[in-house]
């Protein structure tokens, strides 16, 4: 089983990184002005805008 990639405000982090504010389980909705953060392994994710929207690692930029 692979590692989760959506996250609840209150989630530990599995990994270092940066995390965007995403909308009802569709990254491809287009918040306007998405909270992003940076978590340490073990940190704990904070609250969304709202109750519908969730955490995700942020993508690499591909080259």
């Amino acid at each position: 089983m692979g590692e989760p990639t959506h996250f609840r405000p209150g989630d530990k982090a599995p990994n270092d990184g940066e995390y965007i504010e995403v909308g009802e389980y569709n990254p491809h909705m287009g918040i306007t002005d998405p909270k992003h953060i940076t978590l340490k392994k073990g940190e704990r994710f904070p609250e969304t805008t709202n109750d519908r929207r969730h955490w995700m690692k942020k993508a690499k930029p591909v080259h």
